[in-house]
């Protein structure tokens, strides 16, 4: 396959960034996402490619390439991790493209997710939400109770158990409208609030990551659902609904 990549190159966080074309020939269908980059890259620094611009490598994110991580993070064509549904970038394979397309590839675009450099952004702000709520406090001394032997409503471990599939990725973010973090946010405190552990810190978890939520810049939910759609673990809407539940009722408490 010969393709055109139109990729944001851009130095730093301070620095001016643009579109930037680039063509790579040999591309195989069933290459990755991730490795076709790797082929273009491999052709920037031998000088096989022409590097416009001398940006060098393109900078990207990943780290296990299995679709665990949620590092891969990459806006193509207008959607996130690509037109694949349930995947992450890693897992999207060159097969959903055809030959001589022109396929364009951006960062996130949050306020919250500051750009690093070329399509690497900051998604720090996910980590300091869950410092701000999304733990569970379990005293170790003496003999705990393993959490096994704890009853838990099949109903209540199924919903935990999708809601803690997401991975972080920021898709959610990325496909709204307003940069709404809600669905990831939801998804963590729908994990932890439902298992009998994490009902201790169950009000103030909700309180402190949605106020942490509000100060990283994120915006509001609107429905419009294409976080749901974009997500690659398929976490759902109905954990935003819950998580606004949750925070009304611990509005109503005082600890």
């Amino acid at each position: 396959m010969k393709l055109t990549l139109k990729i944001w190159r851009q130095n730093g966080p301070e620095e001016k960034g643009e579109m930037v074309d680039y063509q790579v020939s040999d591309i195989s269908e069933d290459m990755s996402f991730l490795e076709m980059i790797d082929v273009l890259n491999e052709g920037i620094i031998d000088g096989s490619i022409d590097d416009k611009g001398n940006y060098g490598p393109v900078a990207f994110d990943h780290d296990c390439r299995e679709g665990i991580c949620g590092m891969c993070s990459m806006y193509i064509n207008g959607e996130a991790h690509g037109p694949g549904r349930g995947v992450t970038t890693c897992q999207l394979h060159m097969r959903e493209f055809n030959d001589g397309e022109t396929i364009y590839i951006e960062p996130w675009r949050s306020k919250a997710f500051p750009i690093v450099k070329d399509l690497v952004t900051d998604r720090s702000s996910f980590d300091r939400i869950m410092q701000a709520g999304g733990y569970v406090s379990v005293n170790t001394s003496g003999n705990t109770q393993d959490g096994n032997a704890i009853p838990i409503p099949k109903e209540n471990a199924d919903w935990a158990f999708d809601a803690a599939t997401c991975i972080g990725c920021g898709a959610c973010v990325a496909s709204c409208k307003n940069s709404s973090a809600m669905l990831f946010v939801s998804a963590k405190v729908t994990q932890l609030s439902l298992l009998p552990q994490g009902d201790v810190e169950r009000n103030r978890r909700v309180k402190n990551m949605v106020k942490q939520m509000d100060e990283e810049g994120f915006g509001n939910c609107t429905n419009t659902g294409a976080c749901e759609v974009e997500c690659p673990k398929g976490i759902s809407l109905k954990n935003i609904a819950r998580m606004n539940q949750e925070y009304l009722k611990a509005s109503f408490t005082t600890e």
